[in-house]
């Protein structure tokens, strides 16, 4: 039974890491092994994955735009519509084309800091990220749920149920990403193939109502005129109003996250996928114009056909202005299929924002040892989103409206970072007019953006706990691996693979120097020192290691490892790392393995507050070597008869 059992758990372990991947470890050095090419989906099926989320906000967009706007409701959506083809549009395009992996505008502003301010900087963007992909999910469970719950043949037995409701879609939501990512895709390409088709039903009987009922568009201009007086402003009036719209922009961020899932040409270099960034292209373009036509024809036949109560809390065609039409128009046999669709494509929305999370945060937190190694497998990523899912429902208590504010405040602040990212990238490859018309875009969506947090400051403040709670776990989880190994491979030159073949032929001793100022008494001070500490005969000779700390923020890495003689006599490797415990640790390790041979290592002790050195550990990659290497060794090789030898004196 012990061993069924066991057979069990380890059959239930492969299946949860099933595709491991290293798409969080980024290769370095020029022995890097290549990363294979991943041949993806056609763009328009992952066009679908991003449409769930993109297109479904027609279920409320109309409506979210006469609440806003009144009678100036389509005019206010051109504004939305151009500021989505002639901003979003082409921000987005520029983001695919310089961060074609999936990490976005992130990478690129990832670029612009090093070291820990770096890393904090990154961690506060996926904080935002987190909260748009989450909210996503949470606020479109919940839409739909409120879709099934007040729908009139179910509202009886339904009644205060909408919390289970949610929690049995989002569960649902995370069965189909557990059974495989293939499914979500082709779920999204029924789901958006039929809501597009019943939407396009609706608007053309929509426009056929309007061109037959030809005073309906002559009491709404002259009801325009009566409000506003002239164009100019209607525009103003217009302008004012469009950042309440601006959850009509919804689906870019996930469109690029979702980029490392489109096919790419036979040819493509990892580098430059040049196919992947062709097809994401077509991918953005083709949404952004479908939704365009859709939000500019929608608001159009909404506000002219249903009256202006019907939009206000408690009025039929709040929150359901489309399924509103659809049954008025079309019967109510039509009118119920219409709200089916909305209630799947609501609770499907979470897919492209599950994808775009699966996407980007393997992609970060692993690399900087702010998550387990099993964070790069989907299924137990799967797993920990839909918990955190399941808590955000419960604390918003599966309401639209409480949940909509940080759901807007991740959207503006991610399309306003992309726009800041792409204003940097072409003002450093020279391009004058583009970095003009990027700063413009910028502004735009900068003063949407505080204008936005300024009506609803929860979304911030919601944000704010998200961020709080990745950098709390993630400073927890660097902690706990802090003593890990790191190093992904070793490469030593022709120079060090000859000074460790010649002392393999007697016992392997290597002293750690802190380098200073490499002068000839250095050297042979540290040796007498070592001698006298550590009992030493004078006939044993040492091969120096030096490690240099360059960023240490970073995590993982390889190590390349160069030979030299210094002063004529004294032979030193020569280590660039994150942390100098580790690459030693990693250096020995490979030295044994390579040689077979257990090779011996010298330090002397560090000066200072223990606690204090920890920390220098942790921060900056230094501080106490010598006992921390004996760890890192520990943890790595727990045969303590195959372990390198450590001497401190």
């Amino acid at each position: 039974m012990a061993r069924t059992d066991h057979a069990r758990t380890r059959r239930l372990r492969a299946w949860m890491l099933e595709g491991l991947s290293d798409m969080g470890r980024t290769p370095q050095g020029p022995h890097a092994p290549p990363e294979p090419v991943h041949q993806g989906q056609r763009w328009w099926r992952v066009m679908c994955l991003t449409g769930v989320d993109y297109f479904s906000t027609l279920g409320y967009q109309p409506g979210i735009a006469a609440l806003a706007a009144g009678l100036l409701s389509p005019v206010a959506t051109i504004v939305l519509v151009i500021v989505t083809l002639a901003g979003a549009l082409p921000v987005y395009r520029r983001v695919a084309e310089e961060s074609p992996h999936g990490e976005g505008s992130i990478a690129m502003l990832e670029r612009l800091l090093t070291f820990w301010q770096g890393k904090l900087f990154v961690l506060t963007l996926l904080g935002f990220a987190a909260t748009d992909f989450l909210i996503t999910i949470t606020l479109s469970a919940a839409d739909a749920s409120t879709h099934l719950v007040e729908n009139p043949h179910l509202t009886g037995a339904l009644h205060d149920k909408q919390m289970l409701i949610t929690l049995v879609l989002v569960a649902l939501l995370g069965a189909v990403f557990l059974k495989g990512f293939l499914e979500a895709i082709g779920i999204a390409v029924v789901l958006v193939g039929i809501y597009l088709s019943l939407n396009v039903v609706v608007v053309v009987v929509g426009l056929w109502h309007v061109a037959t009922a030809a005073h309906v568009v002559t009491d709404w201009g002259s009801a325009l005129t009566t409000e506003h007086g002239n164009v100019l402003a209607m525009v103003g009036v217009a302008l004012l109003v469009f950042p309440k719209l601006a959850l009509g922009l919804s689906g870019f961020e996930t469109g690029v996250a979702v980029m490392p899932h489109v096919q790419g040409d036979a040819g493509d270099a990892e580098e430059k996928p040049t196919g992947r960034i062709r097809g994401t292209k077509k991918l953005l373009t083709t949404a952004a114009v479908i939704m365009s036509v859709f939000l500019i024809t929608t608001s159009f036949i909404t506000t002219l056909l249903i009256p202006e109560k019907e939009f206000d809390p408690g009025g039929q065609a709040n929150g359901r202005a489309l399924a509103y039409l659809a049954h008025e128009y079309l019967g109510s046999a039509f009118g119920t299929v219409y709200d089916v669709a909305t209630i799947a494509i609501l609770w499907f929305a979470g897919a492209s924002a599950m994808a775009g999370l699966l996407n980007l945060m393997p992609r970060y937190l692993p690399r900087y040892g702010m998550a387990p190694h099993w964070a790069r497998a989907v299924r137990p990523m799967v797993i920990v989103f839909i918990l955190v899912a399941f808590l955000v429902t419960w604390i918003f208590d599966a309401s639209v409206d409480a949940q909509g504010g940080a759901y807007a405040t991740g959207v503006l602040v991610l399309i306003s970072s992309a726009a800041i990212a792409v204003t940097i990238a072409a003002r450093k490859a020279g391009q004058r007019h583009w970095t003009v018309a990027f700063a413009v875009i910028s502004a735009v969506f900068l003063y949407t953006t505080v204008t936005n947090v300024v009506e609803r400051p929860d979304g911030v403040k919601i944000g704010a706990c998200f961020i709080a709670g990745i950098i709390l776990v993630s400073l927890m989880s660097r902690l706990a691996r802090a003593f890990e190994l790191r190093v992904t491979s070793v490469h030593l030159d022709t120079v060090a693979q000859r000074f460790v073949r010649d002392i393999a032929s007697r016992r392997m001793r290597f002293v750690a120097n802190e380098p200073d100022n490499r002068d000839l008494a250095e050297y042979r001070e540290k040796i007498e020192q070592i001698r006298a500490d550590n009992d030493v005969p004078l006939q044993e000779d040492f091969v120096f290691v030096e490690v240099t700390v360059l960023d240490p923020s970073e995590f993982e890495a390889t190590l390349t490892v160069r030979g030299e003689v210094l002063h004529g006599r004294y032979r030193v490797l020569t280590v660039e790392s994150s942390s100098v415990p580790n690459a030693i640790a990693a250096l020995l390790l490979h030295v044994r393995d390579t040689t077979g041979h257990t090779p011996h290592i010298y330090f002397e002790w560090t000066e200072g507050n223990p606690f204090t050195n920890f920390l220098r550990f942790f921060l900056f990659g230094q501080g106490e070597v010598a006992p921390v290497t004996r760890e890192v060794l520990r943890e790595a090789e727990p045969d303590r008869s195959r372990r390198p030898r450590v001497h401190v004196g």
